[in-house]
Order: structure tokens, then sequence, then C-alpha cells
């Protein structure tokens, strides 16, 4: 499986949303920029992106999610510095 299939998964689940998840085997890591994260804690934007995989994680196609996620916002500055 593709690992942009996963990107687009969550592109198309969370509004507003730029999804890159890398990795290899089955192993991944998801980088999540989305403004629906604003106001919301780090365990509750890991859990919407969690439920949008759940499949895939569940069928073992990703064993291992590491997850960044961030607003607009959050991204431009931690992309600047």
């Amino acid at each position: 499986m593709r690992m942009d299939y996963f990107s687009d998964l969550v592109e198309q689940a969370i509004a507003d949303t730029q999804a890159e998840i890398t990795g290899d085997g089955s192993k991944f890591e998801a980088r999540v920029v989305s403004d629906s994260f604003e106001g919301l804690t780090t365990l509750k934007r890991h859990k919407m992106v969690y439920a949008v995989l759940d499949e895939h994680i569940k069928s073992g196609a990703i064993h291992a999610l590491t997850i960044k996620a961030f607003t607009k916002d959050e991204w431009s500055s931690a992309s600047s510095s």
C-alpha cells in the first residue's frame, strides 16, 4: 500500500488538512497540519488521526505510528525555527 494513500485518507477525513505520512515496512510517522486541531489537546489530535487509520492499524498494515499534529500557525512557527 502506498504511503500517500494513508496521507490521502487523513486529508479527506479531517477538514482542511495537509498530511504527510512517511515510513518503511509497518512503521510510520505522520505530520498532520490542520486548523481542526485548534484548541485540542495533543491526545485529542492524535485520536482524530488514529480514528481515520484505525482499520489499517488493526489489520497490521500500520504497526507503529508516530504522530506530530499541528495547527497551521503552530506548523508555521515550528517549520521556520
